[in-house]
This record gives structure tokens, sequence and C-alpha cells, in this order.
């Protein structure tokens, strides 16, 4: 079994810590740039402005050995494992960021709203699709 995880690229953002970002895109997101890795860009074929995209991320900063979490970050909220909240802090801490498209340059695009911080790694893109 190969489980080897291939970073595509990484997000370019205004918002530099986590303490900065929003809990969600639609919670105060921002426009960011996901800049592509030069290998990928065929898989870049058939993206276009105005699509629904999902970018999957490796939330870097996550603490990996966290099960439990109090929900959103309030303490007045008892813990939940992580499997059953949207906390960056999990075994394995992979965003999931649904934005649209506002921009394609080369292998940049330009997204909104991103709630990742800057120097975010990606892993993925897929299309959104309802």
């Amino acid at each position: 079994m190969n489980t080897t995880l291939k970073i595509i690229g990484n997000i370019s953002s205004t918002i530099k810590t986590r303490k900065d970002a929003p809990k969600q895109g639609n919670e105060g997101g921002v426009e960011a740039l996901v800049e592509i890795n030069e290998e990928y860009r065929e898989s870049m074929d058939g993206l276009n402005v105005g699509n629904e995209i999902l970018l999957f991320t490796w939330l870097h900063e996550a603490d990996r050995n966290c099960q439990k979490v109090h929900p959103r970050g309030k303490e007045s909220r008892p813990k939940r494992g992580v499997f059953s909240t949207r906390s960056p802090d999990r075994p394995n801490p992979i965003g999931l960021h649904p934005v649209t498209i506002t921009e394609i340059n080369g292998c940049k695009i330009k997204v909104r709203p991103m709630e990742a911080i800057d120097g975010t790694p990606l892993v993925d893109i897929k299309i959104n699709q309802r």
C-alpha cells in the first residue's frame, strides 16, 4: 500500500497566525492565492473562474496528538472527540476549504473565502459538485 502524501502547492494568505484565522471561511475568510507546483500544471485543466472547489490542505501547525477539544475553542462547552468537530488539531490534520475561484493566472489561482494561514501546504483540489 502506497501511503505517500504529495504536497501539490501551498496557500499564500494575509492570515499569518492560527489565532487570526476565522473558524470557517464564511466567517471572515479572505481572498488567498493558491500556488500550484509547476509539475501539477496539467491537473488544473478544466478549472475556471467561478468554479466552486474544495481545497484539501495539510494543517501543518496542528497538534497531532490531540483527541478531544472544546468545540470552536469555547472552554464553556464540554470537550468532544476531534472527529465530531472541525478542529485543526487531530491525528491527520487535513483541512477542507470550500472556496470559489476568482482568478487563474498560470499555476496561481485566487480563491475566496479562505481561512487557512499563510504557507499552508496544499494536498488536493476537487470540484465542488453538489
